[in-house]
């Protein structure tokens, strides 16, 4: 077996880069020695910082650790609020991604703080796959000296609703720590449950500290960029420069090109990033609602210190398309309907979950009849999240534009149409149209520093978008690695996305290698986890050779029968077990080597 995947003991590095590291560290003193492996930590966690006392020698004791794992942003964003918040208050913390904490230290921490999210039916974000697992396992050790507190984000619509944050903070107190906070349950209204526990959290930390320690200072351990001028709060005005469909009028999908102006906005993205998107719901989804509660969309309505007309509220500023368990619970309540109500017990949770997968707020409101008023209804419903869309586009060749790939949700039930919020907003922009945007960024699905390393692209359906900016770059880089991508779709005719720019690609050399997995254009359907398994020995060859690999789409189904072929694929080719083939799929993930972008 190469050393691509057993790392040697010695030094956790290909041998090319163990020498490149040794002439480095040739002829250092101790201070740039400690400088460098500052700076060095920092780049593990890529987004990682951390927030020290001015003086460092005038500290007791060991920092508090804010730890998170994040899919979409979502726990990042809480975790750097947290923070800096300690770090504001006085008290020394660090901010470290789950898969950048060094595992040896837990068993001497004092103080600790987690911010995770569960990704689908109960899956770990992909940072925190080996945290979790450390603390899952033989190896945990026990920590009585430690207090901590958990705050978990999901969604209520799964049935395993925050079942990570639940592991985390269940087993940590079988180890014998102390907890602080109860866990923290905040549904996709993220706010409104980590708001107060942040709050408090901070609160404990300051009572925490040392009375001697100064205030707290950012030490940055990786070159920081200037803050942007917009972001999530403040999104940038973004012109719509085309809204062209990229799949046949017979299509059952209708996929958009979006590509939209950042002139002027001074947002800057890398390949691998999201661009987020602040949409509206439709006005005809906001009269129908109107009408069938018989409410005034005029009528002033105050809530969380703003007041708008409720038709605002429920146009920009509520979810209509999403329902979740609270809701529904009160809308049971005031319908009086004991079916509805049926469905909220415990052994119920997988129809709940069907329904709140399959209803939008207005099939609530026709089937189950209930009287809302309108101060209620707006407190009631989830607030208006943004949508993140993996960016299609490379600055080096759009320059100060961005592009997405844009699937959008129109289906029919219930006897009437239902859009997606986002997908609907972008899909039906004119060409005056101003999006509200911002960047998200996603530092774990990143293109390798050497550009000589080769590229595995798996992205069916709209998961092509993210390759289609690696593409880009690679080609204005002059990367000599090659480009080996996978797409599947339901038909070639109608549903290849990009069609004519992968040609050129393969027809130029920006491409060197395209497999399709048309699913319906055969009696057995063909996915790209099969193609993978018809390439195999190739796929473990160029993994085998230093290949980074990547995966972008659907998580529920395709990314987990993505792993199962991988899997599948090392331990045949690897001649191993699937439990060790699992071990080296777990060690390219922690090389960088293995990424996903999965939503």
């Amino acid at each position: 077996m190469s050393a691509q995947f057993i790392t040697p003991p010695q030094i956790p590095l290909p041998e090319d880069k163990g020498v490149l590291l040794a002439r480095l560290l040739d002829g250092l003193d101790s201070h740039a020695l400690w400088w460098l492996s500052g700076y060095s930590a920092g780049l593990a966690g890529n987004h990682a910082a951390a927030l020290t006392p001015a003086s460092a020698s005038n500290t007791d004791g060991p920092p508090i650790s804010v730890i998170y794992g994040s899919q979409t942003g979502n726990a990042r964003r809480v975790a750097e609020q947290l923070a800096a918040s300690i770090g504001n208050s006085g008290a020394s913390v660090r901010l470290l991604r789950a898969d950048a904490y060094p595992l040896r230290e837990l068993k001497s921490e004092r103080l600790l703080y987690v911010v995770i999210s569960t990704q689908g039916d109960g899956d770990p974000p992909d940072d925190a796959r080996g945290f979790l697992e450390h603390l899952s396992g033989k190896r945990a050790p026990q920590l009585p000296e430690l207090r901590f507190a958990v705050l978990g984000l999901g969604d209520s619509s799964y049935p395993q609703f925050n079942a990570v944050g639940r592991r985390f903070d269940a087993r940590l107190a079988e180890l014998g720590a102390q907890r602080l906070l109860d866990l923290g349950e905040a549904d996709l209204d993220v706010d409104t449950v980590a708001d107060p526990w942040r709050k408090r959290a901070v609160d404990i930390a300051t009572e925490s500290a040392p009375a001697t320690t100064p205030r707290g200072s950012v030490v940055s351990l990786r070159p920081v960029a200037s803050t942007p001028k917009y972001d999530r709060d403040t999104p940038f005005a973004a012109e719509l420069m085309a809204n062209q469909r990229i799949t046949a009028r017979d299509s059952d999908k209708d996929v958009r090109h979006i590509e939209l102006s950042l002139e002027g906005s001074g947002l800057e993205y890398e390949p691998g990033d999201a661009l987020g998107v602040w949409p509206q719901n439709a006005s005809e989804l906001v009269d129908d609602v109107l009408g069938l509660l018989e409410l005034d969309g005029d009528a002033p309505i105050g809530s969380c210190g703003e007041t708008h007309s409720l038709r605002h509220w429920l146009q920009r500023r509520r979810e209509l398309t999403r329902i979740g368990r609270p809701f529904v619970a009160r809308h049971a309540a005031l319908a009086g309907n004991a079916g509805l109500n049926r469905l909220l017990a415990p052994e119920q949770s997988a129809s709940l979950a069907k329904l709140l997968g399959s209803h939008q707020l207005i099939d609530l409101l026709r089937i189950w009849p209930a009287r809302w008023n309108a101060d209620e209804l707006v407190t009631a419903l989830r607030p208006l999240t943004p949508r993140l869309y993996s960016i299609a586009s490379s600055r080096a060749i759009v320059g100060n534009e961005a592009h997405l790939t844009v699937a959008r949700v129109d289906y029919e039930a219930f006897d009437r149409r239902h859009h997606g919020v986002a997908s609907g907003y972008l899909a039906s922009a004119g060409d005056d149209a101003r999006i509200p945007v911002f960047i998200e960024r996603n530092e774990r699905f990143r293109l390798p520093a050497d550009g000589s390393r080769d590229l595995i692209m798996i992205g069916p359906g709209t998961g092509i978008a993210p390759f289609r900016a690696f593409v880009q770059e690679r080609s204005v880089a002059g990367a000599s690695g090659r480009n080996w991508l996978l797409f599947g779709n339901p038909h070639f005719n109608s549903d290849f996305l990009y069609q004519v720019e992968w040609q050129e690609a393969l027809r130029d050399g920006r491409l060197d290698r395209l497999d399709l997995a048309f699913s319906r254009d055969q009696a057995s359907k063909v996915y790209v986890q099969h193609r993978l398994r018809e390439n195999g020995r190739e796929l473990y060859d160029w993994l085998n050779n230093g290949a980074h690999l990547y995966v972008c789409g659907d998580a529920t189904r395709m990314a987990r029968d993505v792993e199962d072929a991988l899997v599948d694929i090392l331990a045949e080719h690897g001649k191993s077990d699937r439990e060790q083939a699992a071990g080296k799929l777990q060690l390219l993930r922690q090389q960088g080597r293995y990424a996903r972008d999965v939503y």
